[in-house]
């Protein structure tokens, strides 16, 4: 068995790449020195409030609109258990264990800022949660930011709820006691800070990036497989033509089809066979490098506040010098923003693939046989998977509906603009997962295609990406059920691994490169140190360059 990879919060920034490996792949989170130093500092300031007496929100007051009533002595703590509990009233399915892990996990990133106040054993017990495997069970519905989310994993800690435990859920004392745990005893402003803040948002969205990331290098893979297929016309990727529109995403696009496409005889063959092809299938740079320039400004917004202090109020100072700030740092509007604009661009990605697979099966513009199989007509072929992939792209557009626009006022007037950014996160994952199911139609219908070609050489990345499906999913010579080789066909775009192996066929390559975390450093402008040397070799697997044996030529963006 390999190690388990840890996660250590200390003085430089963290990456989503770092909350995915908590969340998604079990890495161990654990604080520095430091870490903990600037939690007790600020846990002092809130023992000297108490001590004073001076006013503070949260700590010796009601919350939203009762936040001029008082509070005294023991009711301090019984505010902070009472706000897990009156808060804790979210509907609807639960979460995925992933999904709450990287909450939990943001929130950590989020208290070690050193800015609200925690007492430690609370943040231990968190960090507990994570490294045991005690996932809480969090409806997914019920936020108009993070309040009911944030709830429901913080009343665990009070051995209230559910959680999910060695593949059982049970009652949350119940997987406590097993690990020799006891239930937290809360303190003044440990139950506000325990719901508040932007990590239900940010942990979500930290996931999506990993999802949105890899989604997008598949897309130009199967892309280009349709691409060749249809038999297109290769002028339209020209490096000189694509470089008179500097867009950083479409110089990556060009270049991967460029070289995912390379060597094909099926695309030398057909040179000349029309004037210009149809827009979906020649605006393939423009259309995924769009994408790829928003996906850059989402990780960069997301990451931003991933390191920010997002508490209300915060603490500043030391407990001889401090001050008492409320304001609006738990507003979520960046994350709302950045995560409704990647639901977009990643719906982009699902349409215009299906316009792409459209075209596979229609004789009149495709040139193959009708549905793509022989037989047409007591053969149906693929002409019901095309409706699949269109009421999938249908839904993305409903999805793809700004969520922070969609405003309400609560608490009395005190909260009177709401970012929906746990909305927005979390209908960007239902956009991805129908993203990923059209993408997945589309490559087994290029490989379908393929099929009738096989009498010429394919690109030298094409040709790879197409035996890996049929490793997977036999070709059609008649109608079979359907849906499993759909599934087949989406786990494989799920799979890092595959992508490389893709990739690494072809000599010049945007997408794919290990040549160490510099690359994944010069693309976005950011440092690796204080990091894992896993975390920071999973950063630089898909750090962008143009030669994947060679020296780097990566883009920046502005």
């Amino acid at each position: 068995m390999s190690p388990v990879e840890e996660i250590v919060i200390g003085e430089g920034p963290l990456r989503w790449q770092d909350v995915v490996a908590v969340a998604r792949n079990g890495a161990h989170l654990s604080l520095s020195a430091s870490a903990w130093a600037r939690i007790d500092n600020a846990q002092a300031i809130v023992e000297c409030i108490v001590a004073s007496g001076e006013r503070a929100y949260g700590v010796n007051t009601g919350l939203g609109a009762l936040c001029n009533v008082s509070l005294h002595g023991e009711q301090l703590s019984q505010l902070s258990r009472n706000t897990l509990l009156s808060h804790a009233c979210g509907v609807g399915a639960a979460l995925p264990d992933e999904q709450t892990r990287a909450i939990i996990c943001a929130a950590i990133i989020n208290y070690t800022q050193g800015k609200s106040g925690l007492h430690r054993q609370v943040v231990e017990a968190l960090l507990t949660l994570l490294n045991r495997q005690i996932t809480p069970q969090v409806p997914s519905q019920g936020s108009v930011g993070y309040l009911t989310h944030m709830a429901h994993i913080g009343i665990a800690l009070l051995g209230v709820g559910n959680v999910s435990y060695r593949g059982h859920i049970m009652p949350a004392l119940q997987a406590l006691d097993a690990e020799g745990l006891s239930p937290v005893v809360l303190g003044a402003k440990d139950g506000l800070c325990l719901v508040n803040g932007t990590p239900c948002m940010t942990g979500l969205s930290c996931l999506a990036i990993a999802d949105a990331q890899r989604l997008t290098h598949w897309a130009d893979v199967v892309g280009a497989m349709s691409f060749e297929a249809l038999r297109g016309q290769l002028n339209a990727f020209d490096a000189e033509i694509i470089a008179l529109k500097p867009h950083p995403g479409m110089q990556i696009v060009g270049s991967n089809l460029r070289s995912l496409l390379d060597g094909s005889e099926v695309l030398a063959n057909s040179q000349g066979i029309r004037t210009q092809d149809a827009l979906s299938i020649r605006s393939i740079p423009q259309v995924h490098g769009a994408t790829r320039d928003q996906l850059a400004h989402a990780t960069r917004q997301i990451e931003i506040e991933l390191n920010s202090a997002t508490d209300n109020p915060l603490l500043l100072g030391t407990p001889e010098a401090y001050r008492v700030v409320s304001q609006a740092n738990p507003h979520g509007q960046s994350v709302a923003m950045a995560a409704d604009l990647l639901a977009i661009a990643v719906a982009e990605l699902g349409s215009i693939a299906e316009r792409r697979l459209d075209r596979l099966i229609n004789p009149t513009v495709s040139g193959l046989p009708a549905f793509l199989v022989s037989q047409p007509g007591v053969n149906s072929g693929m002409m019901i998977v095309q409706y699949v992939a269109a009421s999938l792209c249908a839904e993305n557009r409903q999805l793809a509906q700004p969520a922070v626009t969609d405003n309400y006022v609560t608490s009395g007037l005190q909260e009177d603009h709401l970012s929906m950014g746990t909305n927005a996160a979390l209908k960007l994952h239902r956009v991805l997962d129908n993203a990923t199911q059209i993408l997945a139609i589309e490559y087994l219908l290029a490989a379908q295609a393929f099929e009738f070609l096989k009498g010429q050489r394919f690109g030298v990345g094409t040709d790879v990406a197409w035996r890996l499906l049929r490793e997977q999913v036999p070709a059609y010579d008649e109608d079979r059920w359907l849906a499993p080789d759909i599934a087949a066909s989406a786990e494989l775009l799920r799979s890092e691994a595959l992508l490389e192996t893709v990739y690494r066929s072809c000599r010049n390559v945007a997408a794919i490169n290990t040549a160490g975390a510099r690359l994944a450093r010069e693309y976005d402008g950011s440092d690796a140190t204080n990091r894992s040397d896993a975390a920071a070799s999973s950063r630089a697997s898909l750090a962008p360059t143009n030669n994947i044996d060679g020296d780097p030529k990566t883009y920046r963006h502005p």
